[in-house]
């Protein structure tokens, strides 16, 4: 199920789950089923920004200073 959020805009997870289930249960909580792909969308979303960013900058490489 967790795919299926951020199939929907024809994206692939980009997180791995299992590894944020871990750290999640880490901090004594649980995940829903939808959590993972929300993280993902707003993952993507976060790449977006940098990458528009280096391109306003005239570069083609994004940078921490980017996110």
């Amino acid at each position: 199920m967790a795919k299926k959020a951020a199939k929907k805009k024809g994206k692939e997870v980009l997180v791995v789950a299992s590894k944020v289930r871990e750290y999640v249960k880490s901090k004594k909580c649980n995940t829903s089923g939808e959590f993972i792909g929300e993280l993902s969308n707003t993952v993507y979303d976060a790449i977006d920004k940098a990458i528009s960013r280096a391109q306003g900058n005239n570069r083609k490489t994004i940078q921490a200073k980017d996110v």
